[in-house]
């Protein structure tokens, strides 16, 4: 059997049991995929993030419990802090290449930015699915990768109650509701249909697409977002066009081997 080591990390949050966890894990080879997404089905996170090093670049895939998925952003800042902080990396930029393509993350004290490609949402034609699966129709309904149901106000967020019995049966990776915020600039909710997952508790790919929608309608590029799960999470975000930066804090929670 060979050792591997794993971290557990609480993203887009200052402290423990807050932010979204996830799983690091730092390799010297790439494990076979079908062993990675059974690692990923073991930790039962709503993502676990796996990296090689090949010299100044650093190549990531993310996995849930049930799939490889294209971008993520908790487990990349998640990622990044280990880096930072756990491997003796002493540049202040990480080089991530994805199948998204190329990821900067800049550490910023105890603040990590990530720089992500922007997805901005069109209006959509909402399926039947979804439409019987929320509980009060939104202003808007948007599609990029994700729905996106923009409400009137906080409090319509908060109080949003899916029927994943409907919800299930909408082809689409997540469903992101959102509003403006009362103490911040935007609010929102992260539902994924079909998943162990549910609710995502901070979902920074997310905000690939809230932050350029939210950008255009609050006539501003910086901007700070909270996600209000259980768990909840800030999100510093700002909009440079073509792409958008998506910054938080991070804790670890644990350090362990796994075996295989």
């Amino acid at each position: 059997m060979t050792s591997y080591p794993i971290y557990q990390v609480d993203a887009f949050t200052d402290h423990l049991f807050g932010g979204n966890p996830a799983a690091v894990c730092p390799l010297q080879h790439w494990l076979p995929t079908e062993t990675m997404q059974h690692l990923a089905n073991e930790n039962n996170l709503s993502e676990t993030a796996f990296f090689v090093q090949h010299g100044e670049v650093f190549q990531i895939r993310w996995f849930t419990p049930e799939v490889e998925i294209d971008l993520a952003g908790h487990p990349t800042l998640a990622s990044a802090f280990v880096i930072f902080n756990f491997l003796g990396y002493n540049k202040e930029v990480i080089h991530f290449e994805s199948k998204s393509g190329s990821l900067y993350v800049h550490k910023k004290g105890d603040i990590i930015e990530m720089n992500f490609p922007s997805r901005m949402p069109h209006h959509a034609n909402a399926p039947m699915a979804l439409v019987e699966g929320i509980n009060h129709q939104p202003q808007h309904i948007l599609k990029s990768r994700d729905y996106v149901l923009v409400y009137k106000n906080e409090e319509e967020v908060k109080n949003f109650k899916p029927d994943f019995e409907w919800l299930n049966k909408v082809d689409t990776l997540g469903i992101i509701v959102t509003a403006k915020g009362n103490d911040c600039d935007f609010v929102s909710r992260f539902f994924v249909p079909n998943s162990v997952i549910g609710e995502d508790p901070v979902t920074g790919s997310a905000h690939a697409t809230l932050i350029p929608y939210w950008s255009k309608e609050l006539h501003k590029s910086t901007m700070i977002a909270k996600q209000i799960s259980k768990r909840g999470g800030i999100l510093y975000c700002e909009d440079k066009g073509e792409r958008v930066t998506i910054a938080g804090k991070a804790v670890l929670y644990l350090k362990g081997e796994y075996y295989l």
